[in-house]
């Protein structure tokens, strides 16, 4: 099997717990308003604007095919290519085989304790991700999936025994909020979240808090409360991360970032409820 790869980061110690290689697969079926990387939304449609904006000759045109190519050793980064691109996506991904993405992970085996793959929105290339964890379960890593919920685990028995937990994004928990904010139900993200946690899979919950966007307090307070029966057999931890516009698209800057102290009190919110683990960023 093949995927779209994003970008591959060696070390990461802030998806999972551990030092852990990070993959990020391109496309994402959810259409957030904070994303912070808008450019791993859509596939490439080939509309060739990056070829004039690239100082490098990183992006260039297949002269038999016509298709925009990338060269990651010919990148300088500048995000050129990002900022010109209409349609979320980006040209610098590469199509890379569940091997070659063992081999690029194996080289930091024994400095990683597992890899996590997110996205986008990893599972929309569920095939290759079930093989590259059967890969990595080989090699003894712990592996995890980061998702926004939106892919039925219940019925997928044959990911789920290769995966060893899921991060999974909670946007809001009212209906009517997160489909404004992503596009999309929250129908299966609850379901999950329920399922995950009652197998002891459920390994991090997540909520980007948006003041004025959504109600954090409601979203925290009833995602413990959905929750708090089975939050020790991940065990599971709650992240809370403040909204910040580095990476968002202009026509959403204007969002605000919550204080210290309104991040503090959803903190407080959760605890006195009675989860016990609790982080804010």
């Amino acid at each position: 099997m093949e995927a779209i790869v994003n970008r591959i980061i060696p070390f990461s110690s802030v998806d999972g717990p551990g030092n852990r290689t990070a993959v990020f697969l391109q496309g994402c079926n959810f259409d957030c308003m904070y994303c912070h990387n808008p450019e791993t939304i859509q596939f490439c449609r080939q509309c060739k604007r990056c070829l004039a904006v690239c100082p490098t000759g990183a992006i260039s045109q297949n002269p038999v095919s016509g298709a925009v190519e990338f060269d990651p050793k010919r990148c300088c980064g500048c995000d050129s290519c990002i900022r010109t691109c209409p349609y979320n996506s980006s040209p610098r991904t590469v199509r890379m085989s569940a091997e070659q993405v063992m081999e690029e992970v194996r080289k930091n085996i024994p400095f990683i304790r597992g890899m996590t793959v997110s996205g986008g929105e990893c599972t929309m290339q569920r095939d290759f991700l079930k093989e590259l964890f059967s890969l990595a379960k080989k090699e003894g890593l712990h592996c995890l999936i980061d998702s926004n919920g939106s892919y039925d685990f219940g019925a997928d028995a044959e990911l789920m025994a290769v995966t060893d937990g899921v991060m999974l994004d909670l946007k809001a928990f009212s209906p009517q909020e997160h489909e404004k904010i992503t596009g999309a139900s929250n129908g299966q993200v609850l379901e999950n979240a329920v399922l995950l946690a009652q197998m002891g899979k459920l390994t991090e919950i997540r909520t980007v808090v948006v003041p004025g966007l959504f109600d954090g307090s409601e979203t925290v307070r009833e995602a413990v409360k959905l929750l708090l029966a089975w939050q020790d057999r991940s065990p599971t931890r709650y992240k809370l991360i403040s909204y910040r516009p580095m990476g968002v698209r202009t026509k959403y800057r204007y969002l605000r970032t919550p204080t210290r102290e309104e991040m503090e009190q959803l903190e407080c919110e959760a605890r006195s409820l009675g989860w016990k683990r609790v982080v804010t960023t």
